[in-house]
């Protein structure tokens, strides 16, 4: 992962050299304390020890049963979906993946009745084994592999913690199962179990998404000017602390698109405490040229744009055509336009002033999928450290997770309370 700060020096906000090596002395700091949390494998800072401690051999061993899968459909949601649909979108593959990752009943059926259940591996992911979302939604599943005589035991394994109701459910029916890791939160579980599993079915090469991912924490340093990972989390913070509280992610490929959406939640969920913590936008290049950036380059200047592109592609030749206005693309190809399109942008928003960041792969392969998901979870870490915030805990989350469940029934918790005293100003 290559990671180009020039264009947060001029920009408003933005950062002078003086000021990146006076916040080094910082991340020094951070530096030390994420790694006695990764030496004693800390809640949290385990999840950057995941390159070492993930084993393939286990997820290849427990999917092996489904080597005859068509599709692949993973029932979870927040960071027990996104991870593995990231993955999973940026690598491609015969095999087809879904992923069931929110209650809406027309999307859901929608979705089981365009699949061929009786092919489908189904992945059913919690931790805890108490999601309420996700066991409503694979009760739906059995239901439906059921009524189309299927016999859900032969096509469904979980992945889970130790206790639990999947713990049990796979022990009673002799499931295939994985183990979530311990001390890794789900929005930093992409190079586990969590998020494997779907690619190992699709036949992708994990040691390589291992051992991309590898390359970057081997890049973590004392210092920002080594590490890619720490340059770009230690300009966020700086930028943020300055007014850019907004952070537009813009990858230029259409196959990380579904990585916008992870970063979002492990920007957000990880950083959004105290009051503090960038919004992340999500955006894709260049169709958002036609749309977002706009405000982008001439709205409030409280955005870093971070735009994000593969060096190396698979390319598309444009013809030749006879239309005089369009001569000038004839004979360049697909990737050489996509290309100009992110020059352009990142050269519009410098002369703009706003603050832009190039984060550049080799290609979008395994390899570069893990260097790019490791990149930004230790980005990620060190940001919270500097912010001294508590990255790994999800607090407003686990409120509303309480409140739904008091809703329907599930326990007395007094956050279902609020619901009831909600203002109302309806107008008809």
């Amino acid at each position: 992962m290559y990671v180009d700060l020039g264009n947060v020096l001029d920009s408003t906000p933005g950062l002078s050299r003086e000021q990146l090596e006076r916040l080094d002395e910082r991340v020094a700091d951070a530096h030390e304390r994420i790694e006695r949390g990764r030496a004693d494998a800390e809640h949290g800072y385990a999840a950057l020890n995941l390159p070492e401690t993930t084993d393939p051999d286990e997820i290849r061993t427990a999917v092996e049963p489904f080597g005859d899968a068509e599709a692949v459909l993973t029932v979870g949601i927040g960071g027990s979906a996104l991870g593995a649909a990231t993955v999973s979108e940026a690598l491609g593959g015969d095999v087809e993946a879904h992923f069931l990752d929110n209650v809406d009943p027309e999307a859901t059926t929608a979705l089981l009745d365009s699949l061929p259940l009786d092919e489908t591996a189904v992945n059913v992911v919690s931790r805890s084994g108490t999601t309420a979302e996700t066991l409503a939604n694979f009760l739906v599943v059995r239901d439906a592999m059921e009524s189309a005589g299927v016999d859900w035991t032969d096509r469904t394994f979980v992945t889970t913690g130790e206790e639990g109701n999947l713990r049990e459910l796979a022990e009673k029916h002799d499931l295939p199962a994985l183990k979530v890791p311990d001390g890794v939160p789900g929005r930093f579980s992409a190079l586990s179990t969590v998020g494997l599993a779907c690619a190992a079915i699709q036949g992708h090469d994990l040691d390589a998404i291992l051992a991309g991912a590898g390359d970057e924490a081997d890049r973590l340093s004392g210092s920002l000017f080594d590490s890619p990972a720490y340059a770009y989390g230690a300009a966020a913070y700086a930028l943020d602390r300055r007014g850019a509280t907004v952070n537009a992610m813009m990858p230029y490929a259409e196959s990380l698109e579904y990585f916008a959406e992870w970063f979002a939640q492990l920007w957000a969920e990880s950083l959004g405490k105290e009051g503090v913590g960038q919004t992340p936008a999500r955006a894709l290049g260049a169709t958002d040229q036609h749309s977002q950036l706009q405000l982008y380059r001439a709205g409030r200047h409280d955005k870093l744009v971070t735009l994000v592109r593969p060096r190396e592609r698979e390319d598309r030749p444009i013809p030749e055509t006879e239309l005089e206005g369009l001569s000038y693309l004839g004979g360049s190809t697909l990737g050489e336009l996509l290309d100009a399109e992110f020059e352009a942008t990142e050269a519009s928003l410098a002369a703009a002033g706003q603050p832009n960041v190039r984060v550049e792969l080799d290609r979008v392969d395994e390899r570069g999928v893990g260097e790019l998901l490791y990149g930004m979870e230790a980005a990620c870490v060190l940001y919270g450290e500097l912010e001294n915030v508590s990255t790994f805990t999800q607090p407003a989350v686990e409120w509303g997770k309480r409140a739904a469940r008091g809703l329907l029934g599930g326990g007395d918790f007094e956050e279902a309370d609020a619901v009831s005293d909600k203002t109302r100003l309806e107008i008809e």
